[in-house]
């Protein structure tokens, strides 16, 4: 499958691994940096939705999503994502992910919009408005609105970084009758910038009855890459 991913904003916490544990099935390995486990939320936009050599469906090829991750590791296969939830504004596409990525989405009500730039700096990357509020299935309240800036120049996440190690992730593991299973993506790598974070409001950490931490986040932003999904097949260990 084809994606555009686009304005994403990567907030991400630094937590307990404990936290997390009882969050993620025990087949997997919390994915830990320095001996720090890290949840993200994520939101961004989708265009160009389509399968491989089919042109994109009006009404279903674009879309606001938003995720809430952490990382881990199947045995000795890749480093990848796991998916506490994902909120979509599009509910064809949340019913086909949950039957076939057995991904657990959500219908949500989303915005995302940019701000202009303040007249004395019209070069400068916009402040964009993130917002959602979950409609189906639960747990509800479960919301979020966030106003960040992105800043500096573009650049590329360095190997052996936290940066890298929260951003440039190429697998995603699901559950699915008691099986692993494994998603490959495929994108150049993220051209990054550092954010400012305004504000946030958000419930979704709650909704899993996980405490957001007092500290302030590590933010980054991306315009996007071009993005190639294969099929999920069973993780080997």
């Amino acid at each position: 499958m084809r994606q555009k991913w686009r304005d994403l904003l990567f907030v991400h916490w630094a937590v307990p691994p404990e936290v997390l544990r009882r969050h993620v099935p025990p087949q997997l390995e919390l994915d830990l940096f320095q001996g720090t486990a890290y949840i993200g939320l994520v939101p961004f936009t989708m265009t160009g939705v389509r399968p491989v050599g089919l042109p994109p469906v009006w009404g279903l090829s674009s879309f606001h999503e938003t995720n809430l991750r952490t990382y881990v590791r199947f045995g000795s296969s890749d480093p990848g994502v796991w998916f506490f939830n994902l909120e979509a504004a599009n509910s064809i596409a949340v019913r086909l992910a949950r039957a076939w990525f057995h991904l657990p989405y959500h219908r949500a009500s989303m915005f995302l919009e940019h701000e202009r730039p303040p007249p004395h700096q019209p070069a400068a990357l916009p402040t964009i408005i993130y917002a959602g509020v979950r409609r189906w299935p639960g747990p509800l309240p479960a919301s979020y609105t966030i106003r960040a800036t992105p800043i500096g120049a573009p650049r590329f996440a360095q190997p052996g970084t936290l940066e890298h190690f929260l951003i440039e992730r190429y697998a995603l593991y699901t559950l699915a009758n008691n099986q692993i299973f494994e998603g490959q993506v495929y994108h150049t790598p993220y051209p990054i910038h550092s954010a400012n974070l305004h504000s946030i409001n958000e419930n979704i950490l709650a909704s899993w009855e996980i405490e957001r931490p007092d500290s302030a986040p590590l933010t980054h932003y991306s315009q996007g890459v071009d993005v190639d999904v294969f099929a999920l097949r069973r993780a080997a260990p």
